[in-house]
């Protein structure tokens, strides 16, 4: 596992900490404690609603009442009703069991985003936990200690069982953890960090691990992103729109009107603003060209529909920081226990799914303007070179980028399948039909990942055109985003390795240095 910062991470300790009363979190809030490392705190408010739902789990345990995960076994184990003697046995035997997860450890800024999350669910007063539950995962985010999770291991439907089993056990001193850049025993790194381990009671042990947590926190990392690779990509199809001396008539507030579709219009509109008061539109109004290729002509109405795409995402993703999702939840006003399937990740999975096709769609309509600016066009009469080049034959110039684009489109579109559609029953047909939200959630972030290289390399041949272009000048927003390309990547003037190019730019799209265009 990485665990150094991401490039999102700063230091931030003299943010306003994060205060959690029960609200619904929002995703800037998400994003600041997992990436930036905003501090958190418990409220007072939470604390009287997580003490009002535990007195009544206390008292169903002294009455020995028969509750699903309380005072019987768990999935297909239920109807095993368990003695009053073993029902703290039986949470530390669930934390344990569950843990099964393998592969690559999630980064930091997931295990963060889903702490904050299992800790904010909990902090509702619907769990069943005690206080000193959430304070724990708490002080594990305020110390950066953070558990090992194996990445895979969750079918997304009993919650992300196996992945919350691994970090809940570091909570009572067991599994393993990094901090302070060694990988650690769980016990170990609670010494280490002045904390001490938590003593399960009844309920407690299924709370840790019932929940969305782990899909939805990879959604949120995964919206924010998105978002700024989309604000990017249209940056990099206006220097595209400019350097192919592509028409600006397809992006006329009138022709999106008479469509009404919202991503479509503000897609425009933020086009215009890049294209705005263009020397090179202007050099060829009069020229014999009608229509430019899809990829320049219909740019609004398919970046708009990744807007909407990302619209429904967002709706969904923002619902389930407010959510409750483990089993059984306490109401303790009406002094009940209620078992249902909130844990299901249905709603998280498809939206995944959803955004990754949507990314998807974004890199494979860059790819295909990438195409276009390896050039020469019958309509360009001012001779730009084949594959960007001065000295084309000689030199092969930007040849090889497309290629690169082509191979990570592809793989893109094998990862684009849908997990939300492919169920395999679990728990002895108890769980007869699961999510697979954290393998969309996974693939997703994969997708995302190629994605912003392919963007990167749109940036680096569109930038590389638009020299030929010269003296003339682009629309506003292009000549900004051209001068931020020029600071991480000089003018190709003969051959040499484009690949240091590509990740230098590609890590400034991840930054969303471009995105503010």
């Amino acid at each position: 596992m990485k665990n150094h910062m991401t490039h999102h991470h700063q230091t931030n300790l003299r943010s306003a900490p994060l205060v959690l009363n029960g609200q619904a979190l929002t995703p800037a809030e998400v994003c600041g404690v997992a990436r930036r490392l905003v501090p958190v705190q418990l409220g007072p408010e939470a604390e009287v609603r997580i003490q009002r739902a535990r007195a009544l789990i206390e008292r169903i345990v002294a009455e020995d009442r028969k509750v699903y995960g309380v005072t019987t076994g768990f999935g297909h184990l239920s109807r095993v009703r368990i003695k009053h003697e073993q029902v703290l046995d039986l949470q530390y035997n669930l934390l344990r069991s569950h843990a099964a997860g393998l592969g690559e450890p999630l980064d930091e800024e997931t295990t963060r985003a889903m702490m904050l999350l299992l800790a904010a669910s909990l902090a509702r007063g619907h769990s069943g936990v005690r206080v000193e539950v959430v304070r724990l995962l708490i002080d594990l985010l305020n110390a950066r200690l953070h558990p090992i999770v194996p990445s895979r291991g969750s079918v997304g439907a009993s919650g992300d069982l196996a992945p919350l089993a691994h970090l809940a056990l570091v909570l009572v001193g067991e599994g393993e953890a990094w901090y302070r850049g060694r990988r650690l025993p769980g016990a170990q790194a609670l010494a280490e960090a002045g904390l001490r381990p938590l003593r399960l009671e009844a309920k407690e042990g299924l709370a840790l691990i019932n929940g969305t947590h782990l899909m939805e926190a990879s959604a949120i990392l995964a919206l924010e992103d998105a978002w700024t690779l989309l604000q990017t990509a249209e940056v990099a199809c206006a220097l595209s729109v400019e350097a192919l001396m592509g028409s600006h008539v397809p992006f006329d507030e009138r022709i999106q009107r008479l469509r009404n579709q919202r991503g479509q219009q503000e897609s425009a509109g933020h086009l215009r603003r890049l294209l705005a008061n263009s020397e090179i539109k202007r050099s060829h109004e009069d020229c014999p060209r009608v229509q430019d290729p899809y990829t320049l002509r219909c740019a609004p109405q398919v970046f708009g529909a990744v807007r909407d795409a990302l619209e429904y995402c967002r709706a969904v993703f923002e619902h389930e920081l407010g959510a409750v999702t483990d089993n059984p939840l306490i109401f303790p006003d009406e002094g009940e226990v209620l078992t249902g399937g909130n844990f299901h990740g249905q709603p998280l999975a498809l939206a995944l799914d959803v955004l990754a096709l949507a990314l998807t769609q974004l890199a494979s309509f860059a790819e295909r303007r990438i195409y276009l600016l390896m050039g020469p066009h019958d309509w360009d009469d001012q001779g730009a070179p084949l594959f960007l080049t001065p000295e084309p034959g000689l030199n092969s110039g930007l040849m090889l980028t497309q290629y690169v684009a082509a191979a990570l489109v592809n793989e893109m579109k094998v990862l684009a399948h849908p997990a939300s559609i492919d169920s395999l029953p679990t728990s002895a047909g108890t769980e007869d039909f699961v999510s697979m939200g954290v393998t969309a959630a996974h693939k997703t972030r994969r997708i995302l990942a190629l994605a912003q290289q392919v963007v990167a390399i749109e940036l680096l041949c569109g930038a590389q055109l638009l020299e030929f272009r010269r003296p003339l000048r682009a629309g506003e927003g292009v000549e900004q985003a051209f001068a931020l390309v020029r600071t991480y990547v000089p003018k190709l003037e003969r051959d040499r390795p484009p690949a240091p190019d590509i990740e230098q730019l590609a890590r400034a799209v991840r930054e969303g240095v471009f995105a503010q265009l």
